[in-house]
C-alpha cells in the first residue's frame, strides 16, 4: 500500500479532494491518504510563520505520521496527478534519505493566492513533492519536538539529510505551473502562484484539467 501526505489548507479544502481523486483513479495499487492537518495533529503545537499554508512545517511530520517505516511521498495540496502515482517508485531507492525535484529558478511573481508572500529561498519548492525513505536516520530526526521548533531554513533546505543523500526527480514530478514553460508530458502539474479554484488562476495552464477532475469527482453518475 502506498502511504500518500498530502498538506490540508481549510480555505483550499477542495483542492485537497481534488488531488486525492486524481491520484484514486489513476493508481493500480492501493492508497492511503494521511491529511496533514493541523487540527489533527496534537503532536504539532507550531503556528503559522510564513503567511503561506498551515501545512508549511508540519510536512515534514510525514515519516512520524508514518511511523518511521517504508516509503512515504508528501504532497502540497495544489496539485493534480497525470499518472499511476506507484511509477515514482520507479526513480526512487532506498540509498536516499528523500527524493525531491531540485528546482533552480526565481519566482516571477512576488504574491502567491489570496495575497500572501512569495518568499525566494534556496531549494524553494523542494518540499512541495518529497518521496520520504521513512527509515533512513535522518528522516528518523523529523520528530515532532524537532518540526516543532527547529528553523524554516533547517527544514525546508533539508538541512536535516545532507546534499549527497537528496535524490533527485525528474522535474515532469513537479511542474509548476506559470513559472516553468508548458509541459503537456508532466506527471503531477503544481498549481504553486494559485489553485483554479481562486479567482484569478482560473486560465492557467492545466486549469481546464483540474476542473475536469473536480467534476468527475462530484458527479453522480
Amino acid at each position: 500500500m502506498i502511504t500518500i501526505c498530502i498538506g490540508y489548507e481549510p480555505k483550499e479544502a477542495v483542492a485537497y479532494h481534488v488531488l486525492c481523486h486524481s491520484i484514486l483513479t489513476r493508481s493500480s495499487q492501493p492508497v492511503r491518504f494521511i491529511p496533514i492537518n493541523k487540527a489533527n495533529i496534537p503532536e504539532f503545537t507550531r503556528g503559522m510563520e510564513d503567511g503561506s499554508t498551515e501545512f508549511s512545517f508540519s510536512r515534514f511530520l510525514t515519516p512520524f505520521l508514518s511511523g518511521y517505516v517504508g516509503q512515504s511521498i508528501f504532497l502540497d495540496s495544489d496539485i493534480i496527478c497525470r499518472f499511476d502515482i506507484a511509477e515514482i517508485f520507479d526513480y526512487c531507492d532506498t540509498h536516499h534519505d528523500v527524493f525531491v525535484v531540485k528546482h533552480d529558478y526565481t519566482p516571477k511573481e512576488g504574491t502567491k493566492f489570496l495575497g500572501n508572500t512569495q518568499h525566494v529561498y534556496p531549494k524553494k519548492n523542494w518540499s512541495s513533492v518529497i518521496v520520504f525513505n521513512n527509515f533512513a536516520q535522518a528522516c528518523r530526526r523529523l520528530t515532532p519536538e524537532i518540526v516543532n521548533n527547529a528553523s524554516g531554513k533547517y527544514l525546508h533546505q533539508f538541512e536535516w539529510s545532507s546534499e549527497a543523500r537528496i535524490g533527485e526527480l525528474p522535474a515532469k514530478f513537479n511542474h509548476l505551473v506559470g513559472e516553468y514553460e508548458p509541459n503537456p508530458d508532466a506527471k503531477i502539474v503544481h498549481f504553486t502562484l494559485g489553485t483554479p479554484c481562486f479567482a484569478g488562476y482560473e486560465d492557467q495552464e492545466f486549469a481546464d484539467e483540474w476542473f475536469a477532475e473536480r467534476d468527475r469527482m462530484l458527479a453522480h453518475d
